[in-house]
């Protein structure tokens, strides 16, 4: 076997599975789970009539470069949503979700016959980063988000040695699991130090269009644009419809930016045999085609966090984040210890609410772990159902305070 995958972690929800072998949750409340982040709002008719409608379609082997009228769909989301134009034959490629592009592209750019090649990730951070390099061959390197801040990356901190043996970069804005945007003066920061030493930025914007803000979220490529920068020079920037459009089963984004980059990768996903079926890039068409559904869903999010967060906010250090759907609080030390873990152990055995560690979406690095003392809670489910268990959490932060 690979030797590679001895080194893989256990994914955060193995660990919470461990974590709850010996609780029994009380069973005078039903369960409600804010642990995964899994979109629950209904998927668009549209979406599913494309689908019905172009079964056909699963007669056929599709083309890895898929379909030149999706690629030329998802050139022009991009030309509306970020006033970027781009070449549908050469930039653009469909992937079966921002997940799968994670991994295999990470594997396409990494050369690990250079010494000591490493990936800088987040810290916290979507745990397929961290796998995707070490299952190419390349050392992982953590960079906390500060705080105080509003979770923004400390780049800063990151030392030269690093960036001199850094081939790619993972850049999430908006951020799971703290909801945080990168603003032009951060992206022109990783420009300038990618132009130094080399190295791909993989920009992972799949919760772009979940916001509350006025203002969408700056994308990758439209800061590259902004900054003079309409080659996208080793930049990939990737985005999906699971979160979007809520199709988390069909499988279905895209990844757009350097045409060097995206050639190449091609090459690979032809051999890695994951080409997107037609049927479901019918689907993608009508999906990306459409705007009024993804407002719409974007209401139900912004009514459903304007219920839920002051609630929390009464017992926990939690804010209204810039964009994404998932709080990121921190647990007083009077409650649980200010233990992440003991903390999403007592709630289910208490009130039956599930929540995700924080310690378990970060890592041990320069010192300390930057999850400890947080949990994420994804507010995917009704409102009516993220509001019962928001004020069940403060029911029991409250009970639980000393």
């Amino acid at each position: 076997m690979n030797p590679l995958l001895s080194k893989l972690q256990p994914y955060p929800f193995e660990r919470l599975k461990a974590l709850f072998a010996p609780i029994t949750p009380n069973p005078a409340y039903r369960a409600i789970s804010l642990g995964i982040g899994e979109p629950k709002h209904a998927t668009p008719q549209l979406i599913k009539d494309a689908l019905t409608q172009h079964l056909q379609g699963l007669a056929a082997y599709p083309a890895t470069a898929g379909e030149p009228a999706l690629r030329q769909a998802c050139a022009a989301w991009l030309q509306r949503r970020y006033g970027v134009a781009l070449d549908a034959a050469t930039q653009v490629l469909p992937v079966n979700g921002s997940r799968e592009a994670l991994f295999s592209l990470t594997q396409a750019v990494i050369d690990p016959t250079r010494a000591n090649a490493t990936v800088i990730s987040p810290n916290p951070f979507y745990q397929i980063y961290e796998g995707a390099a070490l299952l190419a061959g390349a050392q992982p390197y953590y960079v906390a988000s500060n705080p105080a801040r509003n979770f923004a990356i400390d780049w800063d901190s990151v030392p030269a040695s690093v960036w001199a043996q850094t081939q790619l970069i993972f850049a999430c804005s908006p951020g799971n699991p703290t909801g945080a945007v990168m603003d032009l003066a951060e992206w022109d920061k990783l420009f300038a130090l990618s132009d130094q030493y080399g190295f791909v930025i993989a920009s992972d914007e799949c919760y772009s269009e979940i916001y509350f803000r006025d203002e969408p979220p700056l994308g990758g490529l439209e800061a590259a644009f902004k900054l003079g920068r309409s080659d996208f020079k080793n930049l990939v920037a990737m985005t999906s419809l699971s979160k979007r459009s809520n199709v988390p089963g069909m499988r279905s984004g895209f990844v757009a930016g350097d045409a060097r980059i995206m050639k190449q990768f091609l090459l690979y996903r032809t051999y890695h045999g994951s080409a997107m079926s037609h049927t479901v890039q019918a689907a993608s068409i009508a999906a990306w085609n459409d705007e009024q559904h993804v407002v719409d869903n974007r209401a139900m999010y912004r009514e459903k966090f304007a219920q839920v967060t002051p609630l929390l906010a009464q017992v926990l250090n939690v804010k209204l984040p810039d964009a994404a759907f998932y709080l990121w609080a921190q647990i007083p030390a009077n409650v649980c210890g200010g233990s992440d873990t003991v903390f999403a152990a007592r709630l289910l055995e208490q009130y039956n609410v599930t929540v995700l560690p924080g310690s378990y979406l970060a890592r041990d690095a320069q010192g300390h772990n930057p999850g400890a003392g947080f949990v994420r809670m994804a507010l995917v489910a009704q409102t009516p159902e993220c509001v019962e268990a928001a004020q069940r959490i403060v029911e029991f932060v409250r009970q639980n305070s000393v």
